[in-house]
């Protein structure tokens, strides 16, 4: 079926019980206010009006934040939204992403309900260490727990990983894509770690207490990883952040940014 569509709905920190050292999602997305389930719709309306459903596989995706932390009641809102259109056909596909440590078996039979078909989970690091760090708030556990619940049900399973995190090493990333691997989750994202002001991580960079990786450094690690998903079959969707020019010019203070990285590999 012709081209890959996707509908991206942003709800920048929603849900997130913690502030992880490297985020600030309303910078990363460009969105400063809260989506609603009429703002969600809009959006779908808009794109609908653009792609033709019959030629393209078209998915609606629920970026950012943590989506099975929000309000239930508000979560079931705007899936009732993408649901609807995916009843009529007009799209295809229902994705979002979340924390490992927001997964039960009540939230899967819910996104089952609402006709959700990916899940991506905000791994970012295997090591222990490194989660405390930079305060994600979930260790490795969750992360194993969670791959094991959503394995129960027909849902595609994403990971993504970050390189570059404070306390992070190459032998430390190697590790954490070495352990992600062994799960088997069926694609993944790796993040090179960039530095946005008004972040815990832009603090410590400022004192001259955390020093990103280079953009030589970070081709180098993730040269590395892909390497371990690419023997073990594990489709790789992404490499480096997609950071919009203006983003990139106002907030961005440092790290390894480049607009075609994967292509750097």
């Amino acid at each position: 079926m012709g081209k890959y569509k996707i509908i991206p709905i942003f709800v920048p920190h929603k849900g997130c019980p913690h502030q992880c050292s490297f985020c600030n999602q309303k910078h990363i997305t460009g969105q400063t206010t809260d989506v609603t389930p009429a703002m969600a719709e809009e959006i779908i309306l808009e794109y609908l009006s653009t792609i033709d459903s019959t030629k393209n596989f078209v998915e609606v995706a629920f970026y950012g934040g943590s989506f099975t932390a929000i309000d239930m009641e508000l979560q079931c809102n705007l899936l009732e939204v993408a649901k609807k259109y995916k009843d009529k056909g007009l799209v295809h596909g229902i994705r979002l992403s979340t924390r490992p440590d927001a997964i039960s078996d009540e939230i899967l039979e819910n996104l089952k309900r609402y006709g959700v078909t990916d899940i991506e989970l905000g791994v970012q690091s295997m090591c222990e260490d490194v989660l405390l760090k930079n305060n994600r708030g979930h260790s490795t556990k969750h992360v194993k727990d969670a791959v094991s619940l959503i394995r129960k049900y027909p849902f595609k399973l994403g990971l993504q990983m970050m390189v570059g995190l404070i306390g992070d090493s190459k032998e430390k990333s190697v590790y954490t894509a070495v352990k992600i691997a062994k799960l088997n989750p069926d694609f993944v994202r790796i993040y090179p770690t960039l530095v946005f002001d008004n972040t815990p991580m832009a603090e410590l960079y400022k004192a001259g207490e955390f020093v990103p990786l280079t953009v030589e450094q970070a081709v180098d690690i993730c040269r590395e990883v892909k390497d371990i998903f690419d023997k073990n079959n594990i489709k790789i969707i992404r490499i480096g952040l997609l950071v919009t020019e203006d983003e990139a010019k106002e907030n961005l203070l440092d790290g390894p940014y480049h607009p075609s990285f994967r292509n750097l590999l």
